[in-house]
């Protein structure tokens, strides 16, 4: 109960600084914005295979403000902006790769493309692409590749669900700086190697149907030594730590630099 209460403490302080920071912009930088915003869902509509035409009915001959926040699956900050908030597009048999217009959809907290079709690789820049993203649910879909460190650059992501894919490759230890990260999955894929230490309380039933997974919360790690399992965790560790120095220092120069 208290976990929950400060999990929705951290998204309501996390809305708010991003509401701020959206309300003291010019406003033709909030017209830009809104103008990337209908070029994200055009893109989405352009680039995805729609059998049930879920989005094919999104049109874009209206210029009148707010006039995407009624589409199917998008929710905006609020009704009189195209300013948007979360796309819920789960479950619409889409199939073709993430799409490269998520780039335009800067203000984006939640994206759920979940029970999907799918495939190809996660973006290696998805972070950049959307810098305010709390929720990220790609689960039951059909994509392959590694989990990106760069996931760890999501600086209010929450919620990462990846569950029921065909992801290879180990969990990376760069997740371990992620520290707001509440909920982690990523059942049924083709992961191996030591589960990084930060989620050894985290439920085996978000690990499991990984064949060459183990640690913690799993079973131990057969034909690992203890040494080796302190090297694997200790380079994790420092990993992580040098991930979050290296984003201090960029704060920390970029800061001089407004200065002078």
């Amino acid at each position: 109960m208290k976990s929950q209460k400060r999990s929705c403490s951290i998204r309501l302080k996390i809305s708010s600084c991003v509401l701020l920071t959206w309300m003291f912009l010019p406003r033709h930088v909030l017209s830009a914005v809104s103008e990337d915003d209908v070029k994200c869902l055009k893109g989405i509509k352009n680039s995805l295979t729609d059998p049930d035409e879920k989005i094919s009915k999104w049109t874009f001959n209206n210029s009148s403000a707010g006039f995407i926040c009624n589409f199917t699956g998008v929710s905006c900050w609020n009704g009189e902006e195209n300013r948007l908030l979360g796309l819920q597009l789960r479950d619409m048999k889409f199939s073709g790769q993430i799409p490269q217009s998520l780039q335009y959809c800067r203000s984006l907290q939640t994206l759920d493309l979940s029970a999907n079709m799918l495939s190809g690789t996660i973006p290696t820049q998805i972070c950049s692409w959307l810098p305010y993203l709390v929720t990220l649910d790609l689960s039951s879909n059909d994509l392959s590749g590694s989990i990106s460190s760069e996931l760890s650059n999501c600086a209010y992501l929450n919620n990462l669900i990846l569950s029921n894919n065909r992801l290879s490759g180990s969990i990376p230890m760069q997740l371990l700086a992620s520290l707001r990260l509440k909920r982690f999955s990523v059942t049924n894929n083709d992961l191996k190697g030591v589960i990084p230490l930060h989620f050894q309380n985290y439920s085996k039933e978000d690990f499991a149907g990984n064949n060459g997974l183990c640690g913690r919360p799993l079973g131990k790690c057969e034909g690992l030594s203890r040494k080796s399992l302190a090297i694997i965790i200790a380079a994790g560790v420092s990993g992580a730590a040098f991930s979050v120095l290296l984003g201090f220092g960029c704060l920390w120069c970029s800061g001089r630099k407004a200065k002078s």
